[in-house]
C-alpha cells in the first residue's frame, strides 16, 4: 500500500510568500490538476469567464501566496501550467467576467472557488455572508455585488497523486442474479460498531476492518452501496440549529473524497476500504448525486459553479436570474452541457478506474435523463454511460423520481440500469399490515414486478427490491411506529414522508409488552422473508439485521448522531441468524433469483409450467379470487423459467406461501417426490425437514418455503 495522498511541501522548491511563481503554457487536458513529477498542469472549464486565476496557499490553507492568471485557452478550457508545484499543494480558483444575474451571469473574482475537479479538498466550509456573489440584506439582492474576499471561508483545493499500489486487486464482478446490496453510510455503520480502533471509527479505514467486513460476510452481502461520499458541506440552516447534513447529498466535489470520513487525509484509505471489501469478495457501489451541487438557489452561495460559469453549469428558469429546481434543493446541473456532461462522465470513470468502485446508484436519477422536451431514455446522460467502455460493465442504478415534471419513472430506464423499486416496498409493507386488495399486488412484487421491468429484454435483476433505505423507516420502526417522531429536525416534525404503511401493532415506539415485541419480531421476519424469496436483487439497510431504530425518525438527514447511527447494542441475535439463513437460501435457490420473468409458460423440458398460483386449498385462484379484499394467503409453485435453458436454475420446484390472514391449512402440490421443509418465518429456529403430508399448517402472519427436487 502506498501513501501517495499524504502532503508533503507545498511546492517542490517554495517561492517566498506574495512572490508569483512562474506560470507557462501546458495542456488543456486532462481537466483539473495533475502532477507529472516536475510540476502541476491546470485546466479548467468555461465558456463565459473573461480571465481565470489560480490561487496558491500555504499549508495550513490561510495564507494566499500566488495569484496567476492561466495564460492559455483552448476553446472554451483554461489552462495553465506552474513548474516545482508538488502533491499537498493548496489552491483554488477565481474567475473575472461579467456579474449580470438578470442574464444568468454570476461572476465575482473574489470568492475564491473550489475547482470541479478537485481531487482533494483541505478544510471544512465556514459558513459566512462572504461566500455570497451579492450584498446580504440589500434591497437589490442578488442583483447587488459582493467584493469581500472569501477564501478564509472556503476548502481548499488540493493537488493529489493517486497512485496505489493495487497489487492483484480484481472487480468481484458478482452477477445480478446473485447480489445482495446492503445500504450502509460510512460513519453510521462504523461509528459505534464494536472492535474497531477509535481512532478508525466514522472513517473509510473502519469500513475496511476485519470486524466490519466478517459481519458482512457472515450476513451474506456481496455488495456494498454507500451513502455519498464524494465531497459535499453542511447546509447554513442546519450549522446555525447545531445539526449537520449527515446523509451528504449536498455535493460539492463529484472527484474528492468527504474529508469527514478520511482519518489521514488522504485518497489511498479510500482506496484501501475497496482493496479490502474485493479480497473478501464485497464489491463497492457509490450513491452520487449528479443532479445538484451544494450552491442552492440564486441566494446561494457561490462556491464553484456558480462562479466559474453559472450559464453552463445549471439550467436557468426565464432570462436566467433563477433556477430551474427539479431536485428540491435550489438548482439543477445541466447535463445537456457536452461540458458539464464530460464533468459527470469524466468523474463516473475516476471512480472506477483510479479508486476501483464496482458500480452507483444515481440519486434523483430521473434529473439525469430529463432532456429539454421531457424524460427521454435514450437521452444524452444515458446514451453516454451505454456507449462507455468503462461504465457500461459496472452496476448502474437509478433513483426513478425526482419532483420534476412527469418526475416518477418507475421502469422506463434502458439496460444496464437496475432501478429502486419502491412499489415493491409499498405492496409489502401494505400486505403485511393487513390492507385490503393487495394480494394480487404481492404477487406482482414476489415476480420481480414484470409490469414495470419485462421490456426491452430486462431481467427481474433489473428491481431492486427493498423494505427500507436511509430516507424513511427503519425496519423495526416500521413495525413499531404508526406516525412519524422527526422533531429532532427542527422542522416542526413536518420533514419526511406521512404514509409510511407502518404499523405499531398496538402501542406507538418501544415496549415491553410480551405480546407486542413477539408479534413485531414475526412481522419483520415475515417481511424480510418476502424480500428474500422474491425475484430481483434484494438491497437490506443497514442495521435491520440486528433491529435498529431511529426512534420513529423516518428523515435522519441531520441526525449525524445515535439516531442517525446504527446501534450495536440493539443486536437481536435471533433476527440475525434469521438474515443470513435467508441469504443463504437465495444463495443456494437459483430458483428464487432467476434472470428470466415467469410467466406460467409450459417447459419443453418436462411440460410443466415454470409458474403455478394456488390458493390455500390447493385450487387455481379465479379473477373472483384476484379481486377478493379478504383473501390474504397467496401459494406459488416456481420452476425454472420456461424461456431459459433447462438446465439454468437445476432440476425441481420451491412452493411458498405468504399468510398474512389466519393460521390455515394449505394443501401442498403434488410432486414426484415428497416436499422438503426450508423455512417457516414462525418458527426460525426450525431446521429444514422432511415434510411427507399433503398438507402443512402454515401459522397467521408467517412466510412458508419447500422445496421438492422432482417438483
Amino acid at each position: 500500500m502506498t501513501v501517495s495522498g499524504r502532503a508533503p511541501a507545498v511546492l517542490a522548491t517554495p517561492h517566498p510568500p506574495h512572490r508569483p511563481a512562474e506560470i507557462r503554457g501546458g495542456k488543456p487536458w486532462p481537466m483539473g490538476a495533475h502532477f507529472d513529477g516536475e510540476g502541476v498542469n491546470f485546466a479548467v472549464f468555461s465558456a463565459h469567464a473573461e480571465k481565470i486565476e489560480v490561487c496558491l496557499f500555504s499549508e495550513d490553507g490561510r495564507r494566499e501566496l500566488a495569484r496567476l492568471a492561466l495564460p492559455e485557452r483552448y476553446g472554451d478550457t483554461w489552462f495553465g501550467y506552474i513548474p516545482g508545484l508538488a502533491p499537498g499543494a493548496l489552491y483554488g480558483l477565481r474567475a473575472h467576467g461579467p456579474y449580470a444575474p438578470e442574464e444568468g451571469q454570476r461572476f465575482n473574482p473574489h470568492k475564491l472557488l473550489i475547482d470541479p475537479y478537485a481531487r482533494g479538498l483541505s478544510g471544512a466550509l465556514k459558513w459566512s455572508d462572504h461566500l455570497m456573489g451579492y450584498q446580504v440584506g440589500s434591497q437589490r439582492a442578488d442583483l447587488s455585488y459582493d467584493t469581500r474576499d472569501s477564501a478564509f471561508a472556503v476548502p481548499k483545493s488540493v493537488v493529489i497523486d493517486p497512485h496505489f499500489d493495487w497489487g492483484d486487486d480484481r472487480p468481484p464482478e458478482r452477477p445480478l442474479d446473485e447480489t445482495i446490496i446492503y445500504e450502509a453510510h460510512v460513519k453510521g455503520l462504523t461509528q459505534l460498531f464494536p472492535d474497531i480502533d477509535k481512532g478508525r471509527r466514522g472513517t473509510f479505514l473502519g469500513l475496511a476492518s476485519d470486524p466490519v467486513i466478517d459481519h458482512l460476510l457472515d450476513l451474506g452481502i456481496t455488495t456494498v452501496e454507500l451513502l455519498p461520499v464524494q465531497a459535499f458541506v453542511d447546509e447554513r440552516f442546519l450549522v446555525a440549529r447545531g445539526l449537520r447534513n449527515y446523509w451528504g447529498y449536498q455535493t460539492v466535489g463529484f472527484f474528492a473524497p468527504e474529508p469527514r470520513y478520511l482519518s489521514r487525509g488522504a485518497l489511498w484509505e479510500f482506496q484501501t476500504m475497496v482493496q479490502n471489501l474485493h479480497r473478501a469478495g464485497i464489491e463497492v457501489i457509490l450513491d452520487v448525486v449528479l443532479n445538484h451541487t451544494a450552491e442552492g438557489d440564486h441566494l446561494g452561495p457561490t462556491l464553484s459553479f456558480r462562479g466559474l460559469d453559472n450559464r453552463s453549469y445549471y439550467r436557468l428558469a426565464g432570462n436566467g436570474r433563477a433556477y430551474i429546481n427539479d431536485t428540491g434543493t435550489g438548482n439543477t446541473l445541466d447535463l445537456t452541457h457536452p461540458m458539464v456532461l464530460r464533468m459527470a462522465m469524466d468523474s463516473l470513470r475516476y471512480w472506477v478506474e483510479v479508486c476501483h468502485v464496482d458500480g452507483f446508484r444515481f440519486d434523483l436519477a430521473t434529473v439525469l435523463a430529463r432532456e429539454y422536451s421531457g424524460f427521454d431514455a435514450n437521452g444524452g446522460f444515458l446514451r453516454a454511460v451505454q456507449q462507455d467502455p468503462v461504465l457500461s460493465r459496472v452496476k448502474l442504478i437509478a433513483e426513478p423520481w425526482d419532483i420534476g415534471p412527469s418526475g416518477y419513472q418507475l421502469g422506463r430506464w434502458p439496460h444496464p440500469f437496475l432501478e429502486w423499486n419502491d412499489r415493491f416496498r409499498d405492496g409489502v409493507r401494505r400486505f403485511w399490515r393487513g390492507d385490503s386488495l393487495m394480494t394480487a399486488d404481492l404477487a406482482k412484487r414476489i415476480l420481480g414486478s414484470a409490469e414495470l421491468f419485462d421490456h426491452s429484454r430486462r431481467s427481474p435483476c433489473a428491481s431492486v427490491n427493498f423494505l427500507t433505505a436511509h430516507d424513511g423507516f427503519t425496519l423495526q420502526d416500521v413495525v413499531s411506529y404508526t406516525m412519524k417522531h422527526n422533531h429532532a429536525n427542527g422542522e416542526g416534525n413536518r420533514d419526511g414522508h406521512s404514509e409510511n404503511f407502518s404499523d405499531n401493532m398496538g402501542v406507538e415506539g418501544p415496549t415491553d409488552d410480551p405480546e407486542i415485541r413477539t408479534a413485531r419480531a414475526a412481522r419483520k421476519r415475515a417481511m424480510i422473508a418476502t424480500l428474500m424469496l422474491s425475484q430481483g436483487t434484494p438491497m437490506l439497510l443497514a442495521g435491520d439485521e440486528i433491529g435498529n431504530s431511529q426512534g420513529g425518525n423516518n428523515n435522519a438527514y441531520a441526525q449525524d448522531n445515535e439516531t442517525g447511527w446504527v446501534n450495536w447494542d440493539a443486536d437481536d441475535r435471533k433476527f440475525l441468524e434469521f438474515v443470513k439463513r435467508l441469504t443463504a437460501i437465495r444463495r443456494d435457490m437459483p430458483l428464487l433469483r432467476q434472470r428470466r420473468f415467469l410467466h406460467a409458460r409450459i417447459r419443453q423440458q418436462d411440460g410443466k409450467p415454470d409458474l403455478c398460483w394456488r390458493r390455500a386449498d390447493g385450487g387455481e385462484p379465479s379473477d373472483r379470487d384476484w379481486h377478493d379484499p379478504d383473501w390474504r394467503t397467496l401459494c406459488v409453485v416456481i420452476r425454472g423459467a420456461a424461456e431459459g435453458p433447462s438446465k439454468e436454475c437445476g432440476a425441481g420446484a420451491v412452493f411458498a406461501v405468504f399468510n398474512a390472514g389466519e393460521a390455515t391449512e394449505v394443501v401442498l402440490p403434488e410432486a414426484e417426490e415428497d416436499w422438503q421443509l426450508l423455512l417457516d418465518s414462525s418458527r426460525p429456529d426450525l431446521e429444514p425437514m422432511d415434510h411427507d403430508a399433503p398438507t402443512i399448517e402454515v401459522a397467521s402472519g408467517s412466510v412458508v418455503l419447500l422445496f421438492s427436487s422432482a417438483g
